[in-house]
């Protein structure tokens, strides 16, 4: 009787719990829900766009877009006011303290600083030739711009506004981040390397190969101590920044130039222009890419909101490619006038 009746709360328990909505099965794991498009923001504007950051405390999304920083709150997808006057954009940083944010205006050679609260422009300071990638370095209180066209890098202090030192390169430089820790690392796109920085020292302290062609995109786990490097021939490479032991390279879509990594559920996220986000499961064994989700032609670079695991992509429709000339062998297509939008990525 006792292991009859038992049965019968067993099943009278089951039944009370598919009643109140409740399941007794496992939940996948968060890494196997698919991502997909939840909203489209239409932008408008001229030009071409760059790389993106995100403030997720503020909820603000700061875009490169051309000669102006678009900056957009995430809880509207409406403007939240720009910053104008500049040459051509191509990164931002945000310092620890909240105040100041950095602009690296390639155009302009220069780095502008600007304040995070009216978005007025406070400084301008000279850099290399054509300043890209750009990066706040946390332990030295420096901004690290990355010159495209004169294979350096400029250094800049946050409590001076004055450049610190300008370090050679061994190649064209590509995206950089920080540890935390006073380590800066950056791909060095043409010779397919991974470079190390001491922010204290300002040198290079270490050389690696990437593991992969000609990296754009670069992403970091510090917890793990990890780098995601997105590579021009449709890998992603996952190196132990301790060692520099390329640990994984698995395949992504073509055309990258971002990368990103969520700490919460352990994935790596690869931008590519073909028109797909790639999505690899950083907890499983071999890195496996577990999503390869369609968006559209041209968004090849993103930002990563840890707080809503929102992926925001940036692209723009596209006409013809104009005819071949002596000078431009190689044209690109062109941004239609006023389509430029940013793709909202989530669960």
């Amino acid at each position: 009787m006792a292991h009859l009746r038992n049965v019968r709360l067993a099943a009278l328990a089951f039944a009370v719990a598919l009643i109140g909505g409740i399941t007794l099965f496992p939940a996948p794991a968060a890494a196997q829900q698919p991502y997909h498009v939840v909203a489209r923001w239409k932008i408008g504007g001229a030009g071409r766009w760059d790389y993106m950051h995100i403030d997720a405390k503020a909820h603000r999304l700061y875009i490169a877009h051309g000669d102006t920083v678009d900056v957009i709150d995430t809880r509207t997808g409406k403007s939240a006011g720009s910053i104008t006057g500049l040459h051509g954009t191509h990164g931002i940083a945000l310092d620890t303290a909240g105040k100041y944010g950095y602009i690296s205006d390639g155009g302009g050679d220069a780095v502008v600083v600007f304040d995070r609260k009216t978005l007025a422009k406070v400084a301008t300071i000279p850099a290399g030739q054509n300043p890209d990638g750009i990066a706040f370095e946390p332990v030295t209180q420096t901004v690290w711009a990355f010159n495209g066209r004169s294979s350096s890098a400029t250094v800049i202090s946050a409590y001076t506004n004055a450049e610190v030192a300008t370090i050679s390169l061994p190649g064209h430089p590509e995206f950089p981040v920080a540890d935390g820790k006073g380590n800066v690392y950056d791909n060095i796109e043409s010779t397919s390397q991974i470079a190390r920085f001491d922010a204290q020292t300002k040198k290079i302290t270490a050389l690696w190969p990437a593991g992969c062609n000609e990296p754009s995109g670069l992403a970091i786990d510090t917890r793990n101590h990890r780098l995601f490097s997105v590579c021009r021939n449709q890998k992603m490479s996952v190196i132990d920044y301790k060692t520099g032991k390329v640990l994984a390279t698995p395949s992504i879509g073509n055309g990258p130039d971002a990368a990103r990594y969520s700490e919460k559920h352990n994935l790596a996220f690869a931008s590519c222009g073909e028109g797909v986000l790639s999505v690899v499961d950083a907890a499983a064994p071999g890195y496996p890419t577990i999503e390869t989700l369609p968006t559209q032609r041209g968004a090849r670079t993103m930002a990563y909101d840890p707080e809503t695991d929102r992926i925001y992509l940036a692209t723009a429709e596209f006409g013809p490619a104009p005819a071949a000339t002596a000078e431009n062998p190689h044209p690109r297509p062109q941004a239609v006038p006023n389509s430029f939008a940013i793709f909202v990525v989530g669960r």
